[in-house]
């Protein structure tokens, strides 16, 4: 976490919590939801207008990037300053970039290690690593690929429903709010 955003909050320690105005899609990109998109409806199985506004602003991705994180109720969430920004997310918490030599890193840049793939009924894979678990990005399949017939990995069968409660995350904590 950024030293700024721990000054933040030390300073302004009870400032409300933000749900639904930030999501992560199945690529690794954040879309900004403002009233008008949520209104639209919701961030993962909705609409094209209803994800919001792509956020293109490199240094503003990094920040969230660095400040992203989950907690104990498996909600992820964007440290901005003292407040919590809830994210909606279309997948996974995490989406795995692969490189031609089987190494991966997450959508923020952090590296990991593969411990287990995943592939569920409709063909998409998920990798388990030693920092959390997630989608792999659809434009490394072909490293994937290779990495499964080389024997690094090895796939096994899954449901996409079963995940959230096998790995411990909320896709749209927006959603616990409103229950």
């Amino acid at each position: 976490m950024d030293d700024i955003v721990k000054q933040a909050l030390a300073k302004w320690p009870n400032v409300p919590d933000c749900y639904g105005w930030l999501g992560l899609d199945a690529r690794g990109h954040w879309y900004m939801r403002d009233d008008r998109a949520q209104a639209l409806g919701p961030f993962a199985g909705g609409s094209l207008q209803s994800k919001g506004s792509h956020l293109r602003h490199e240094k503003l991705i990094e920040f969230i990037g660095r400040n992203y994180q989950a907690d104990a109720l498996g909600q992820w969430y964007f440290q901005n300053g003292p407040q919590r920004v809830y994210v909606e997310l279309e997948a996974t918490p995490l989406i795995w970039r692969v490189e031609a030599d089987a190494s991966v890193h997450d959508h923020t840049g952090r590296p990991a290690r593969v411990q287990r793939c995943y592939l569920d009924e409709l063909g998409r894979l998920y990798l388990e690593t030693d920092t959390g678990f997630g989608l792999v990005h659809t434009m490394d399949m072909g490293p994937a690929a290779d990495a499964v017939e080389a024997g690094l990995w090895v796939p096994h069968e899954v449901l996409a429903a079963e995940l959230p409660g096998r790995y411990g995350y909320r896709t749209s904590p927006q959603s616990l709010q409103k229950a």
